[in-house]
């Protein structure tokens, strides 16, 4: 407890104690303030110290659910509505089951990998005569495009296989670690702001009909680079939208 009153004493944070003071300080704590108080202080120390290393890896996975997810999941569920008649989504039909329901009349699973068991489509989104033109009243693509070298191909694909009045929901990263996985196989290339988003799909929607918003705040940003997972932290923070600080971009684009 003595190098916790210095640090009192000369204005320093508690959690610019050193990892064996910290521990000290944190197992008094437990002795006279109530659990949550404690895991909020501890959380805090984590994320603002200057770690050399992620609390987790893999986004958290290991221990719950992302952060990111959060505002993806919130972000589908503001646009339920275009989630209707036959959809197209991207390893899994998830948020289709989950967000369009019983207005969904077919869906496909698109994927490149012939080891994916729940594709029905194997096809690249980058090779237009692959697909069938005006097929799709709606296209979800969660976190993909970061992984597709070639987007403006991409996009044409998908304004090609979407109906008239059909809708693109897609979401992309904006502050996030590398995904091990797609690196790994050499399909890890981009990060976005919603300027960009907006520009690239103005490439081959019509302007009009792109909406581009963002989400997250320096909090969230930081407990999802060091993996801290949704149900670690205070649900209150999540819904605080910080413009210079995104998590996340999204678009939702119509097919005029």
């Amino acid at each position: 407890m003595r190098a916790a009153l210095a640090a009192a004493e000369n204005g320093l944070p508690m959690w610019s104690l050193p990892r064996a003071a910290w521990r000290i300080f944190k197992d008094s704590l437990k002795r006279c303030l109530p659990a949550d108080i404690v895991r909020r202080i501890h959380l805090r120390r984590l994320h603002l110290d200057l770690r050399l290393d992620p609390l987790r890896r893999a986004f958290g996975h290991d221990a719950g659910t992302p952060v990111d997810r959060y505002y993806i999941e919130a972000f589908l569920a503001r646009h339920r509505e275009d989630i209707r008649g036959n959809v197209l989504e991207v390893r899994e039909n998830r948020y289709a089951q989950q967000f369009g329901g019983d207005a969904i009349t077919g869906t496909d699973v698109l994927d490149i990998d012939p080891g994916n068991r729940r594709a029905t489509l194997l096809a690249d989104l980058t090779h237009p005569d692959d697909f069938t033109s005006d097929r799709y009243d709606c296209i979800i693509l969660t976190q993909v495009l970061q992984q597709i070298f070639d987007l403006h191909a991409a996009l044409k694909t998908l304004h090609k296989i979407l109906k008239r009045g059909g809708v693109v929901l897609a979401t992309v990263p904006a502050i996030t670690p590398i995904d091990r996985y797609a690196f790994d196989r050499h399909i890890e290339f981009w990060r976005f702001t919603p300027l960009s988003v907006q520009r690239l799909f103005a490439k081959v929607f019509a302007s009009d009909m792109i909406s581009v918003t963002s989400a997250g705040n320096i909090f969230t940003s930081i407990c999802f680079l060091h993996g801290v997972v949704l149900e670690e932290i205070d649900p209150k923070t999540l819904d605080h939208q910080d413009a210079e600080y995104p998590l996340i971009v999204a678009v939702r684009a119509v097919k005029r």
